[in-house]
């Protein structure tokens, strides 16, 4: 969540790059963030997690039609 991804650091003109200990940091740290995630949604009550599945399809849903509109092709 707090790193900054190669295509970042690419934009703004860093040329350096990332030495095997920092993959190994970046992967611990994914590996963190998916295990906390895990737990997290398990505490949750399953009332939660069907309004958070569905509060997300919708926005994947108003996403895709906003990227549909921004090309100009309208739901008919």
């Amino acid at each position: 969540m707090t790193t900054i991804t190669a295509g970042e650091l690419a934009a703004r003109g860093f040329g350096a790059s990332a030495t095997r200990f920092d993959r190994a940091l970046l992967r611990a740290a994914s590996a963190i963030d998916a295990y906390v995630i895990a737990r997290v949604e398990r505490r949750d009550g399953a009332e939660r997690r069907r309004a958070l599945t569905a509060q997300t399809a919708a926005s994947g849903a108003r996403r895709d039609a906003e990227a549909l509109a921004a090309t100009g092709m309208l739901p008919r």
